[in-house]
């Protein structure tokens, strides 16, 4: 059996994703979505998704690249001139030399799951921006903040090496800096008793997915239940604003998710859609 969760990242980072991600679920093949509490437009996003009742949706924790929920006097290790740090490379020197406090990573996370919930919004599970909870020190941190929350479910960021291939160097570092926590990873969720997919699909292929790459992804995909990572949305002027380098990638993605070739794949592969919502249930 092969099951298949389609999330869409970064819901309330714009409108124009806001719009995008939802129309990939009403019209398309997206399962789940994980909504910043930090995001431009996560009060619009919110509103969205209470009108979107089948639609999973879990906090997209963002410990890089934006603004905390939290006062900055108390999660100090955390930023820099009251932001959190723009680039993912200085944040992983810090994780792996011991400058990230524990406390100030449980606050912030747990600040920004109760931001979600106190907005209406049924936590389903976690992910985290740029994939940052595989660091051992952020993920104790997530893991504490999830118990706290009453939240049983986080995403698994480990792709398998048969698809983690990238030809830009940050994302060939990025996959390597994965590879090295799988195990300690894996122990962790073990011990808090926190269900996860067997793992990623798509995070090598961000920015670049075609729908010959989607095709191969689901008809390669192995048994279990696996995560298949995603970023639609529209190209508006919002995202002009917005630091990312994807943009003209969410429509393309958008349309390779809401086309009938790509339910067409799923349904020849033999694989079943499920979100997050279905995880737990299945395990529970």
């Amino acid at each position: 059996m092969r099951r298949l969760i389609i999330n869409a990242d970064d819901l309330g980072l714009t409108s124009g994703v806001n719009r995008g991600i939802l129309e990939s679920h009403q019209h398309g093949i997206v399962t789940s979505a994980t909504l910043m509490a930090c995001g431009e437009k996560f009060a619009e996003a919110a509103s969205m998704v209470a009108q979107a009742s089948s639609l999973s949706v879990g906090c997209h924790v963002v410990l890089v690249d934006g603004m905390p929920t939290c006062d900055a006097k108390n999660i100090s290790t955390l930023l820099v001139n009251s932001r959190f740090r723009d680039r993912l490379t200085n944040f992983a020197l810090r994780a792996a030399s011991g400058r990230l406090d524990l406390e100030h990573i449980e606050a912030e996370v747990t600040a920004q799951i109760k931001k979600l919930q106190s907005a209406g919004v049924q936590v389903s599970h976690l992910d985290s921006h740029k994939h940052t909870h595989m660091f051992p020190i952020v993920l104790k941190g997530v893991l504490r903040a999830a118990k706290t929350c009453g939240i049983g479910a986080i995403r698994n960021p480990f792709e398998p090496l048969i698809f983690a291939t990238a030809r830009h160097w940050k994302r060939q570092f990025q996959l390597r800096m994965m590879r090295r926590f799988r195990a300690s990873f894996h122990a962790a969720l073990d011990h808090a008793g926190v269900v996860t997919p067997d793992g990623c699909v798509g995070i090598a292929a961000t920015g670049g997915l075609t729908a010959k790459t989607f095709r191969a992804l689901i008809d390669h995909l192995p048994e279990g239940t696996w995560e298949f990572v995603s970023h639609p949305g529209y190209n508006d002027a919002d995202l002009d604003k917005i630091q990312t380098r994807l943009r003209e990638s969410r429509e393309k993605e958008m349309a390779i998710l809401t086309s009938p070739e790509a339910k067409e794949a799923l349904q020849e592969a033999g694989v079943q859609l499920i979100s997050y919502c279905d995880l737990q249930a299945k395990t529970a």
